[in-house]
């Protein structure tokens, strides 16, 4: 009901105010400190060509790709503000430049370090960066530097270092690119690339600073002027004369930048974000900080602006963090008829879509659009007797609306008005449960109830039931009916399956062959262009089968499908197979030979897909109910937002949780982690990828919520780690790695040549003077003795059978047992990395030899099996206590005993089936450093 007001509230405001519904809707997403953020003052934003978001913080530099943010500091300075980043820049090269308080920098590919350039020239604060191809130009407090080829030049506006114009702000190129504009804190100026003169304008108005221009931006021959103290200031190139624009509510001016078209981008340190249009010399979209919106900005003191290459909203805030509008490529829409209707987040439980009339059920009642004639009408408590609209259907010009708990309803479209139906059992179609409504062929309308179920005959107002006592009805609830193209129906209730005979009118329940679905719980099924029947159950995968039942199977389950979580289902005009899930959408082909999935990146609202709600209309557009509004998208659309997709990218591979360079690894470096992102910029829990590591995974496996997967303790060898988009081959990201064995090729030919050689020269000095004596012996016949020993020297010891002459009883071994856990138990001496199994026979006064008989024959378990496990249970018990809610995974690791990182690891997802992150996770933790 609250779901309900609200949206009426948001009616009543759009009527008003005249809101504009055709705008981009903006949801924000902050990203402060505790995300990895370096600072919260965010003064400079840029994104690179390989799609990196950098940040620019009061200490250091930030790498952000739309997870996780990794941090490029500048060594070697202590000089607290002068670390802050001004401005980032790139050139064609891919070369990235950085201007701080201290000068000049630029990023080493190769050593992942940020490098000081020129310092011998350029010791002050750089201000500005423009990169056009290969140059560089620079805006410092001592003028302008030019870097061209690895030179640099300079160009000071005045002689005197101190003077106030050689402040340089901010900089752009005019549309010819021959001429350079600065903005500076005294003023205009504009220096020409070919005649190397340099001219200047002022704006005075007998204020203060008024020449202190901190930003600029250009479109056309006119430029847009930041400053501190007068708003947004406009100059004609042509007319060479300033002017005033509108007022922002502000007149601290923080950042501007444009699209080159019409829109300026201005951001103002007190009232938010504003877009300036060119032609219309107005504010046409303002984003300011309101406590009541949650997906707004979190400030209104804005220190830097970026609006990207696909119009995602950027916002660096003085003590907020980063903002930033969460991406989505507009290949699904949910539904609305502005202003009057916006089915954003209701949750849709039915719908009956024909053309321009559409009637939609929620969980907060029904609402009736007609785009025709701009009626918009809902229907709520009182005038329904339930909200939670389960099924609607359009029977002979009427739309009959099954609700839970409400009975059935009529609605009449040409009136408007709702009335209960009232054939049948009144009881029930007014207080029941009504779960499907669906016509057959031959002009009846049948009814599936929490009674049985229905047959109605609306010429002849006859209503027939069919309950388990009077025919074949499996018993419980009626969930689905669907009469398939030979007018047979379906009928499928809460213990399982019959099928509706049109020439005998009966329903049958043992027709089906055995390993069919008709003894399970059955929710929706659906017959598609080839007349193959599906089948969707309340937990299982998909099941499919032919009219006649003759073929039929389980289809295999797909990575990117969950198991146990299928709820609709519809087919498009190119034969895909569209499956909305309780955690996502899929469309497949065949048996999942091609497949892809959807995900809030491509507009789809939430995760959740209602029952049996998807839908195709006559333009093949395909509708889907979702917990967060009614959805549709065009399938040939698909194909074309697919190939725009951005390649994954690697952005760090960590051996042993350390960084690494290269491919190629030691033996001991076994460990690995690799981290990604596909740079989609949009909610982190809506993530979605496929991986597989060659060699040790045999199928792709599904991946949500995450960018990173961790492989432990794998063997030497060559490893190809490949990670995609689910079912998207062009996404795509391969990354090939080497594990060194302990002993290389060449070792092992080498111990080779030593061991033949050591067998050699064995057999030459010593075995030969050996058999020279026994021949000498034998033939000087020595006594017995040393014959004996001669013997002695050829034949093998006999091997010493374990245990024989110390073996315990199953009595004596389940005393020792029961000693043995008491005593662990109670002192714990697993914390002692060092504990040997000969410490343990002394504290229980017994021989090593018995302990081991205990484990190894007894238990059937090896000493450090024994003990590891009492670590991992000890593990499990800290990991929730608050007083070591700082301690990293090594740390914990130590404290119950572990000797090693590697150890842990092994033993507790030997124990587990589970890694400690992933174990954490599951009882609601967050994860930890390793």
């Amino acid at each position: 009901m609250k779901d309900v007001v609200k949206y009426l509230i948001t009616i009543v405001v759009c009527l008003v105010c005249g809101i504009n519904s055709q705008a981009q809707n903006y949801t924000f997403r902050n990203v402060v400190m505790t995300d990895g953020l370096s600072g919260l003052l965010v003064n400079a934003i840029y994104k690179d060509s390989e799609g990196f978001v950098w940040l620019g913080t009061d200490n250091c530099l930030d790498r952000f790709d739309g997870v996780k943010v990794k941090h490029f500091e500048f060594r070697g300075i202590d000089f607290g503000r002068k670390k802050r980043v001004n401005c980032i820049a790139e050139t064609d090269s891919k070369q990235l430049w950085v201007g701080n308080g201290i000068g000049l920098w630029r990023l080493n590919h190769s050593t992942h370090e940020l490098e000081r350039i020129v310092s011998e020239k350029i010791d002050f604060t750089v201000n500005a960066l423009l990169a056009d191809g290969e140059t560089l130009y620079i805006g410092t407090d001592k003028g302008l530097y030019i870097q061209e080829g690895g030179q640099f030049t300079h160009v000071p506006i005045d002689k005197n270092m101190l003077a106030a114009c050689n402040r340089i702000m901010d900089i752009c190129l005019s549309e010819d690119k021959d001429v350079l504009w600065m903005a500076t804190v005294q003023g205009l100026y504009a220096y020409s690339l070919k005649s190397k003169k340099i001219d200047s304008w002022h704006f005075r108005e007998n204020v203060p600073e008024a020449d202190y221009f901190r930003c600029l931006a250009r479109i056309g021959q006119t430029l847009y002027l930041g400053t501190m103290s007068q708003g947004v200031v406009r100059f004609d190139m042509t007319r060479q004369a300033f002017s005033h624009t509108v007022s922002l509510g502000c007149d601290v001016i923080s950042d501007i930048s444009s699209d080159g078209k019409d829109l300026i981008y201005v951001a103002t340190d007190g009232n938010g974000v504003h877009f300036l249009s060119h032609k219309k010399e107005q504010v046409v979209r303002s984003f300011c900080h309101e406590l009541t919106n949650k997906d707004g900005i979190r400030s209104n003191s804005v220190y830097s602006l970026l609006v990207d290459d696909r119009n995602a909203l950027w916002v660096g805030h003085f003590q907020a963090g980063l903002d930033y509008s969460l991406y989505q490529n507009g290949l699904f829409q949910t539904y609305a008829y502005p202003p009057l209707f916006n089915s954003t987040n209701l949750s849709i439980r039915s719908f009956e879509n024909r053309g321009e009339e559409k009637v939609i059920g929620s969980r907060d009642g029904l609402f009736y659009i007609n785009e025709s004639t701009g009626i918009v009408k809902s229907f709520v408590k009182p005038v329904l007797t339930s909200d939670l609209i389960l099924t609607i259907c359009f029977y002979e010009g009427e739309y009959y609306v099954g609700t839970y708990g409400g009975g059935m309803m009529v609605l009449n479209p040409q009136t408007l008005s709702l009335k209960y139906f009232t054939q049948g059992d009144a009881e029930l179609f007014q207080k029941g449960h009504i779960f499907c409504i669906r016509p057959d062929t031959k002009g009846h309308l049948w009814i599936g109830t929490s009674q049985g179920l229905f047959c109605y005959d609306g010429q002849t107002k006859e209503i027939k039931n069919y309950n388990s006592a009077n025919s074949q009805l499996p018993e419980g609830n009626v969930y689905e009916i669907n009469f398939d193209s030979t007018g047979k129906g379906w009928i499928a209730t809460e213990t399982g399956m019959c099928i509706y005979d049109p020439t005998s009118q009966s329903l049958r329940s043992n027709v089906f062959p055995e390993g069919f679905v008709h003894k399970d719980k059955v929710r929706t099924i659906y017959e598609d262009s080839q007349h193959n029947l599906y089948f969707i159950r309340e937990k299982g995968s998909l099941f499919t089968s032919t009219l006649s039942m003759e073929r039929y199977r389980n289809l295999p389950i797909l990575s990117a499908l969950p198991d146990n979580s299928l709820m609709s289902i519809v087919e498009d005009n190119l034969n895909w197979l569209w499956i909305g899930c309780n955690d996502g959408l899929i469309r497949m082909k065949g048996e999942g030979e091609e497949y892809d999935s959807f995900s809030f990146n491509d507009g789809v609202p939430g995760p959740t897909f209602t029952n049996g709600t998807a839908y195709k209309d006559e333009r093949g557009i395909l509708w889907f109910g979702n917990t967060k509004g009614l959805i549709y998208v065009d399938p040939a659309k698909v194909n074309e937002v697919r190939h725009k997709v951005r390649p994954i990218v690697f952005t760090d591979v960590l051996a042993n949780g350390i960084s690494v360079m290269g491919q190629e690894l030691a033996h001991d470096q076994n460990n690995l982690t690799f981290s990604f992102t596909d740079f989609a910029y949009g909610l982190p829990s809506a993530l979605l990828y496929e991986y597989r590591l060659e060699g040790v995974d045999s199928a792709w496996k599904l991946l949500t919520a995450q960018s990173e997967v961790a492989y432990y303790g794998l063997a030497a060898g060559k490893y190809s780690f490949r990670v995609r988009l689910p079912g998207n081959e062009q996404s795509e990201a391969v990354y090939e790695v080497k594990i060194s064995p302990l002993i290389p090729w060449w070792g092992w030919g080498l111990l080779c040549v030593l061991v033949v050689t050591g067998v050699l020269l064995i057999r030459y000095y010593v075995w030969r003077p050996i058999r020279r004596a026994m021949v000498s012996a034998l033939s000087q016949k020595e006594k017995p003795e040393e014959e004996t020993a001669v013997e002695t020297l050829h034949e093998e010891p006999q091997p010493e059978e374990k245990y024989k002459t110390n073996r315990l009883t199953d009595a004596e071994c389940k005393e020792l047992y029961e000693r043995l856990v008491a005593y662990v138990e109670a002192e714990h001496p697993y914390i002692n990395p060092e504990l040997k199994m000969g410490d343990l026979a002394t504290a229980l006064k017994v021989s090593s030899h018995s302990l081991s008989y205990l484990l190894n024959q007894y238990l059937k378990q090896s000493y450090y099996d024994f003990i590891n496990e009492y670590r991992v249970m000890r593990f499990k018990k800290i990991v929730t206590d608050s007083q070591y809610a700082r301690y990293t995974l090594s740390a914990l690791a130590e404290l119950c005993g572990f000797s090693s990182r590697a150890s842990f690891f092994r033993s507790f997802k030997k124990s587990t089936g589970v890694t400690p992150n992933e174990y954490i996770r599951s009882i609601g933790g967050t994860d930890k450093e390793e």
